[in-house]
């Protein structure tokens, strides 16, 4: 049985979402970590039941994931997921990997150790939504502190490239991590990223880095 929360609707940074940017952010979360499932037909009442938000908004931001490949419209009935396969999730992944690795790579020798100590609180995050077994918001946050990261590069278009990247991941394996109790150590790769990081270490910073980013067509994505 996947967990039910009422998650809090989350903020990415830069600039303050407008309400319907929040709902769309926390429905790709849901869709990410498997909670919104492919070739599954939603409504939108009954999404705006189950997130605690009016069924307008709702509506809208499954428009926005429309345009951007991620639902179907259903006339007359909602909106259903749409299927990624194998193949679309692998490609995807090595990307990312030949993006987020150099890059975070690079980023123990150029970042100011200020500016990754801000990503701590996000990545203490991280453990406490995975502790308390809450995929949307553990999912939000994941986000939130990888393009936090990688935004310390200075190239936005590369940010905005792997976040349509993340976008289009599928982490089915997220439910059954929380219901073994072993997505909280796999979340405090993050702390051992920023670690590693702050101490300058390019070398423990590609490991935890190819490491964590393995688990994304590893046991995150086990169905």
């Amino acid at each position: 049985m996947v967990p039910q929360h009422t998650p809090a609707l989350p903020t990415l940074g830069g600039r303050k979402p407008s309400y319907r940017e929040r709902v769309a952010d926390a429905l790709r979360a849901a869709l990410i970590a498997g909670e919104l499932r492919p070739g599954e037909v939603y409504s939108a009442p009954g999404l705006a039941a189950r997130f605690g938000v009016s069924a307008t908004p709702v509506r809208e931001a499954m428009l926005d994931l429309a345009k951007e490949g991620l639902v179907d419209t259903v006339p007359n009935k909602g909106f259903r997921v749409t299927f990624v396969s194998e193949r679309e999730l692998d490609e995807y992944t090595h990307i990312r990997s030949l993006i987020e690795i150099p890059t975070t790579v690079s980023l123990a020798t150029t970042a100011d150790p200020a500016d990754l100590e801000a990503l701590r609180p996000v990545a203490e995050e991280i453990v406490s939504s995975a502790a308390s077994g809450d995929l949307i918001a553990y999912v939000e946050a994941d986000l939130r502190f990888h393009l936090g990261l990688l935004s310390l590069a200075g190239n936005g278009h590369l940010v905005e490239v792997v976040r349509d990247l993340r976008r289009r991941s599928r982490l089915y394996g997220l439910t059954a991590l929380v219901e073994a109790g072993r997505l909280e150590a796999s979340a405090e790769e993050h702390l051992d990223l920023l670690d590693a990081l702050t101490a300058r270490d390019t070398e423990r910073t590609r490991e935890v880095m190819t490491r964590h980013l393995g688990h994304v067509r590893g046991m995150w994505a086990a169905r």
